[in-house]
């Protein structure tokens, strides 16, 4: 499996923070910050806080998938790579809603199996 698939599933390569901490990309932190800031309906995501080099590499992450993301947690106690490892990923309340809006991300846990 590809190291730049986070634990849900989703394509960290592919994840405009990431993108904008490597590039150094202050006009796409800004662009994100908005973006996620709406979908998300708070004002506390700040150019400055798109920050992240991906879920499971070292490096800075973005607050919520470092200190919240209830997925990412999860995958740490029970010592997974990621939610691929799991038996009960079909039936997964915790994960349901990003399959739901990135099945993708299914398909690349699915992959790595």
């Amino acid at each position: 499996m590809k190291q730049l698939i986070a634990c849900c599933g989703l394509d960290c390569e592919n994840c405009d923070a990431r993108i904008a901490t490597i590039n150094n990309d202050e006009k796409l932190r800004e662009e994100t910050a908005q973006k996620w800031s709406v979908m998300n309906n708070t004002s506390e995501i700040t150019p400055e806080t798109i920050n992240c080099t991906g879920c499971r590499v070292d490096g800075s992450k973005f607050a919520y998938c470092s200190h919240y993301c209830e997925i990412r947690k999860c995958v740490q106690t029970k010592g997974f790579n990621t939610c691929g490892d799991c038996k009960e990923l079909d039936h997964c309340p915790t994960i349901g809603l990003i399959f739901q809006h990135n099945p993708s991300a299914k398909e690349n846990l699915l992959s790595s199996i």
